[in-house]
């Protein structure tokens, strides 16, 4: 990978704030719910087009432009993050070990079959983490300042104008989801490791639209569950998602079934084997049915030993008998509340967290 000075992100690099500020237009404002397609320029344009896309003094690294930046991204994002806490466990970096991409602070070349992006660290971590959890919210994304992404400006906009990820509103919502496009899992798939066992799973797509507000909070709940598990010690190995599970016990439940001439459709599988499926890979089988969690966490303790957990996550809309299922599964729950504009807020036993007064509670 090379480093290519013609992409060193240099609108937010300005310190004499040559590029003004110009309104934008009413495509541009039209634009701003719905970010999934990117506006495509050349790395060699992109930096000339900074006034056309709106970009002022408010993206100089001096220090009083920082300040009036802050203070426009908290007019117009008044439920964003504020910075993180320092930690020394960065949940992200599981996601990335085995991968031969950029992990600094400036941007690199980087080739995948015919076409070549720039990439620096944060982007890195983005993709990766994006890549395992299908969805993620821009909020929960960090850039190089470690600052929540805005899908309009800075590493977000970057990979967007590359079509390495795609952005959704999430419906009635003040956030967006990000996901891989299909270069931007090529591009993972294309510089990690082929030596591994168990390899961590990219998925690429929005798949689930309906189930946005609840899927972005899957990334939430890893978060909480993967500092405890740092805290004692442990190792992460692999995040394994629902839909993994599913397609494995899929896959099995049909094998027989792929070469016969009578099939309808109905696998061959009896409940006793269902079953013994379901306690050989460690998941509930009860009411006639295996039961999956909305995130498996792999991970090895300090002894050696390997372990996971199975987290669901539980939100306000849990009623009835779909919570009592949740609830005798034996998973670990994450209980967010709604993320609604409007919408009630949960919160955390002793006080707020870091996701503006989502909840993140843990309970068996």
């Amino acid at each position: 990978m090379d480093f290519d000075p013609r992409d060193s992100d240099s609108r937010d690099d300005d310190p004499f704030n040559t590029r003004g500020s110009k309104d934008r237009s009413n495509d541009d404002v039209g634009r701003e719910d719905d970010l999934r397609l990117p506006d495509i320029r050349s790395r060699d344009r992109d930096e000339n087009d900074a006034r056309d896309l709106g970009r002022g003094p408010g993206d100089s690294r001096q220090s009083n432009d920082e300040h009036h930046r802050d203070v426009r991204d908290d007019a117009r994002w008044p439920d964003r993050d504020r910075e993180r806490p320092d930690r020394t466990f960065d949940p992200r970096e599981p996601f990335t070990r085995n991968l031969h991409l950029p992990g600094g602070l400036g941007r690199e070349i980087v080739r995948d079959r015919n076409r070549e992006y720039t990439l620096r660290g944060s982007e890195t971590r983005t993709l990766a983490t994006v890549g395992v959890f299908r969805v993620v919210s821009s909020r929960d994304l960090r850039d190089h300042h470690d600052r929540p992404l805005d899908p309009r400006s800075s590493d977000l906009r970057h990979l967007r104008e590359q079509r390495l990820v795609e952005t959704v509103r999430v419906p009635g919502t003040r956030e967006h989801a990000v996901a891989l496009t299909r270069d931007g899992r090529s591009l993972l798939e294309h510089h990690r490791d082929r030596d591994q066992g168990d390899r961590q799973t990219f998925w690429h797509g929005v798949k689930r639209e309906r189930e946005l507000e609840h899927d972005v909070q899957v990334y939430r709940a890893y978060e909480c569950a993967a500092e405890r598990l740092a805290e004692r010690g442990a190792q992460l190995e692999r995040v394994m998602l629902d839909h993994e599970l599913k397609r494995e016990y899929q896959s099995w439940l049909h094998e027989r079934d792929r070469d016969r001439d009578d099939y309808d459709g109905h696998p061959d599988r009896t409940a006793e084997e269902i079953e013994s499926w379901a306690r050989e890979h460690d998941l509930p089988y009860f009411d006639d049915e295996v039961h999956f969690p909305d995130l498996r966490i792999e991970y090895q303790e300090p002894d050696g030993r390997w372990n996971h957990d199975d987290i669901e996550v539980t939100t306000e809309h849990y009623r009835g008998a779909h919570a009592a299922s949740v609830a005798r599964s034996g998973f670990s729950c994450y209980g967010g509340s709604s993320l609604r504009i409007g919408g009630r807020s949960g919160g955390r036993r002793g006080g707020g967290g870091r996701h503006g007064g989502l909840a993140e509670e843990f309970w068996r």
